[in-house]
C-alpha cells in the first residue's frame, strides 16, 4: 500500500495545502490533520507546515507546541516515525524538543522571501536520503525569525555529529549561526528545515523541483521499512 504523509494544518497555517501537493506529486497518500485531535490515523509520517500557528503568539511555536495533535506525534518521532517541520514546522519541532535551538528574530530585523541556495550536509535522514552529499538545491526562503541559534556546546555537538542537514550557500538570509538552514535528531527521523522544499516541486511555480527530493526521500524511507519488517 502507498504511504501515507499526514500534514497538519494549525490555526494561522498557511503553506499546509502546498505541502500536501508536494507529498501527492512525490506519490504519497495525504491525509489532512487536524490540530486539535490527536489522532494521527494512522500515517506513516507527518509534516508540520509553514504559516504562523496561532498567530505567533508568546513565540513562534510555542503554542502549537501544546495542541492535542503534537502529543501524538511527539510520542510518535520518539518511536521512529519520520517528522518533517517546515519553517513554522521547525519552530514547533524545537518549541517541543524534539530538535535542539531555537529560532529568533532575523539578524537584520527585516522578513526575506527570495530563493536560496542550500549545500545538503546530511543525507542520512529519512527525508533527505535522494540527495548527494554537498548537493546544492536551491529552494524559497520566507521568514521573519528564522535565525537559528543555539549556544556554543550544542552548535559543535551538531556539527561534530553530523547533524547539520543543510546551510545556505551564497548569503545567510536571516543570520543564522554557522549558516545552519535545517538540523536533524540523531536517529535521522526528525528534520527542521527553515527555508521551503514545498515550495519547489513543479518547475511552471517554483524556481526548481529540487525540494521534491524530500518527499520522494521519505517515501524511499518508508517502503525500506516495509521490507524489512515484513521480510
Amino acid at each position: 500500500m502507498t504511504a501515507a504523509i499526514g500534514v497538519v494544518t494549525f490555526p494561522g497555517s498557511l503553506d499546509d495545502g502546498d505541502a500536501c501537493r508536494a507529498a501527492y506529486l512525490a506519490g504519497a497518500r495525504v491525509l489532512r490533520l487536524w490540530h486539535a485531535d490527536p489522532d494521527l490515523h494512522g500515517v506513516d509520517a507527518v509534516v508540520l507546515p509553514g504559516g504562523f500557528s496561532y498567530g505567533d503568539y508568546l513565540r513562534c511555536g510555542a503554542i502549537a507546541r501544546f495542541s492535542p495533535v503534537m502529543e501524538s506525534i511527539i510520542d510518535a518521532a520518539k518511536g521512529g516515525m519520520p517528522v518533517l517541520g517546515i519553517c513554522n514546522g521547525f519552530q514547533v519541532l524545537c518549541e517541543a524538543h524534539l530538535l535542539p535551538g531555537a529560532l529568533t528574530r532575523n539578524s537584520h530585523l527585516h522578513f526575506r522571501n527570495r530563493d536560496q541556495l542550500l549545500r545538503v550536509e546530511s543525507t542520512g535522514t529519512a527525508w533527505t536520503s535522494s540527495f548527494e552529499p554537498g548537493q546544492q538545491i536551491l529552494i524559497p526562503v520566507k521568514n521573519g525569525e528564522g535565525r537559528y541559534v543555539a549556544d556554543q556546546a550544542t552548535l559543535d555537538k551538531l556539527d561534530a555529529e553530523g547533524l547539520v542537514v543543510a546551510r545556505y550557500v551564497d548569503g545567510n538570509p536571516n543570520g543564522s549561526q554557522r549558516s545552519i538552514a535545517a538540523i536533524r535528531n540523531p536517529a535521522g527521523n526528525v528534520v527542521g528545515i527553515m527555508p521551503h522544499p514545498e515550495h519547489a516541486v513543479e518547475a511552471l511555480t517554483g524556481p526548481s523541483t529540487d525540494g521534491l527530493g524530500f518527499f520522494s526521500s521519505v517515501l524511499r524511507h518508508l517502503a525500506a521499512y516495509e521490507r524489512v519488517t515484513t521480510s
